[in-house]
């Protein structure tokens, strides 16, 4: 039987009477609240920061926050579900939020925070707090001419919230008689353009201000946004509309802010991914950011393994459960989760916080996540060394893996990887990668022209062989004569293995590696199905680390994984999500270590071996 979450308790005495925000952080940490870690952290920044914050000139003023905190159940009711129609009291989480964002200032008066980022598992009515927030700072907040907009990956996810403040200001306004119509539209304090689902600004007359809802990428003229609201960050393909509205944000002199809010991105959703992961750092004080504004609420790594039977730690990523969100929901959730695996992976992620990838992520993804570190090849030299290379038909992605053995026999896996520069940002919005801020960030290199130059990619094996005891070069042959010209042309010896009975070239040994699901029997010969298996032996057993690379992460993510009718495996580059070079040539180079290549030794008789007797045989 599911144990029943505890009981949430409330202060059995009151610190900060009139504070509710830091009283909030104070239940926290005396564990009154449920909280996993970055929720705690948030709160022990928030208490920290009013004991020594002044030295960095930072106020902390609970007049200011109760002022913020009072607007939703003053002005605005709720307009949906089994408390339709009721004033909307911010629910606690709510409150810590708000009473952070407004009631911190700075020497000037001016707010400290110009971002908040909030995440939470789904149904914890994010985006109606979200949409009071809009309304209290576009109508309410004391600013003329106050520009509020809501923006999205997409028109539907703009207006996620955007129609949630629609509906606020459509509804009768608590204490208003349920037999008449006393709304903000019907007093005039707001216009709403367009009608339904189609209505796209609201203007409030007194001031001069507006809230208007726009999909990514739609620009504007002069925008003086007073606040930027961006939810559902996780579908977001591109950060490029939320850098340039931070842009926009940041000339204002006054108070401003974008608040981002998401559910816990999947690792495959990099800019998600990206700002929660800065945010993160940020709350737990690993970045020191004082106008950042951090609200994580996920179950802690060590509630993972059994998240699904211990509902104790579900408030942990659902701080609204046993409030406005029924526990019955989430254990309908949990049980269709726990026989299925692809509503497993999406129950963890969007309801417990846990950062899963694709529901289809080839391998388990926390024993990917294990095996990720940082390879040093300096560290590694002297040791045997396999090279694994999967060239690109065009302009698409080239990788290169390094494998070294160390002598307690654990493999570290290194990748490089090449693209053209030519369209890189078209490129990147088509592939969901941030491919400029990877060139920048020197995950990726961008080489001129259309089509990538193979004389960079020789360049860099050659560099490894010179450094390294390079055994070998496995390699699919798709390109490879493009490859091995461009290493005559930098005056670098290669020659291709094509057998036992040929005779052996000089320079870099280069041997196939089969891409398919077909098992080739010979002895010793490198293909697929085989590398694969070595692959996940690694990784289940942590015996090989892996460099982190959010380029290797993505093309983890998206591959597909085919199988015949005998079990045989292989990556299948066109059924896969995306780009997928780096776990192909991560594959070929464990393979080819587990399996190393050897040509033969020749036979020898019996009698050459001194040891030999006939007595023994």
């Amino acid at each position: 039987m599911a144990r029943k979450p505890p009981a949430r308790r409330t202060a059995i005495s009151s610190q900060f009477p009139d504070d509710p925000t830091s009283q909030y952080a104070t239940d926290v940490l005396a564990g009154r609240i449920i909280a996993g870690e970055h929720h705690a952290a948030a709160a022990e920044r928030h208490l920290k920061d009013i004991k020594d914050g002044q030295k960095r000139g930072l106020h902390w003023r609970p007049e200011i926050a109760a002022r913020a905190i009072g607007f939703s159940p003053a002005v605005l009711s709720i307009t949906a579900g089994s408390h339709e129609g009721r004033p909307f009291n911010l629910l606690p989480w709510h409150m810590f939020c708000t009473g952070n964002l407004f009631g911190w200032r700075k020497d000037s008066g001016r707010m400290r925070f110009r971002s908040g980022w909030v995440e939470t598992g789904k149904g914890q009515a994010k985006s109606p707090w979200m949409a009071a927030i809009g309304l209290y700072m576009g109508g309410f907040y004391g600013v003329k001419r106050a520009e509020v907009y809501s923006i999205g990956q997409d028109k539907n996810t703009a207006n996620v919230l955007f129609r949630d403040a629609v509906a606020m200001c459509q509804v009768n306004i608590p204490g208003a008689d349920e037999f008449e119509t006393d709304t903000l539209e019907s007093r005039g304090e707001v216009i709403i353009r367009g009608t339904g689902d189609n209505a796209w600004k609201i203007e409030f007359p007194e001031t001069g201000s507006k809230f208007q809802a726009l999909a990514n990428g739609e620009a504007i003229n002069g925008p003086r946004p007073i606040m930027v609201a961006a939810d559902e960050i996780h579908e977001f393909k591109t950060n490029t509309s939320i850098e340039t509205w931070k842009r926009a944000l940041a000339k204002m002199p006054g108070d401003a802010l974008m608040l981002l809010g998401t559910n816990t991105p999947a690792s495959s959703q990099i800019v998600g991914t990206d700002y929660s992961e800065f945010y993160q750092k940020v709350a737990k004080g690993e970045i020191v950011d004082d106008e950042a504004f951090a609200f994580i609420a996920r179950v802690d790594k060590a509630d993972r393994a059994n998240v699904f039977d211990n509902e104790s730690c579900w408030p942990k990523a659902m701080p609204a459960l046993g409030v406005t969100f029924p526990v019955e929901n989430i254990r309908g959730e949990v049980a269709t989760a726990k026989v299925l695996l692809s509503t497993s992976f999406s129950v963890k992620r969007l309801y417990m916080g846990i950062p899963t990838g694709s529901t289809e992520f080839w391998i388990a993804e926390e024993a990917w996540v294990d095996v990720q570190g940082v390879v040093d090849e300096l560290k590694l030299k002297g040791c045997q060394c396999w090279l694994s290379l999967d060239l690109s038909q065009k302009n698409d992605l080239t990788a290169l893996t390094a494998t070294w053995e160390d002598k307690k026999g654990h493999l570290h896996c290194k990748t490089w990887y090449w693209t053209t520069k030519d369209r890189l940002k078209e490129r990147g919005l088509a592939d969901n990668a941030p491919y400029e801020q990877w060139v920048e960030q020197k995950h990726l290199q961008a080489v001129p022209g259309a089509v990538i130059d193979k004389s960079f990619v020789a360049a860099e094996v050659k560099r490894l062989c010179t450094m390294h005891s390079v055994e070998f070069l496995a390699f699919d042959p798709a390109g490879m004569a493009d490859f091995e010209a461009a290493c005559e042309q930098i005056g670098f010896d290669v020659w291709r293995y094509k057998g036992p009975d040929e005779q052996e070239g000089s320079g870099l040994k280069l041997v196939a590696h089969g891409q398919g699901k077909r098992i080739v029997f010979e002895d010793r010969a490198l293909c697929m199905p085989r590398s694969v298996e070595k692959l996940e032996d690694r990784i289940l057993t942590k015996t090989l680390t892996i460099d982190s690379s959010p380029v290797t992460y993505m093309c983890a993510g998206n591959a597909f994984m085919d199988a015949d009718g005998q079990g045989n495996r292989a990556f299948d580059k066109k059924r896969s999500r995306g780009r997928i070079d780096g776990m192909v040539t991560i594959a070929m180079g464990v393979g080819a270590a587990d399996n190393e290549f050897q040509t033969p030794a020749p036979a020898t008789s019996p009698w050459d071996d001194p040891n030999f007797s006939l007595v023994d045989a």
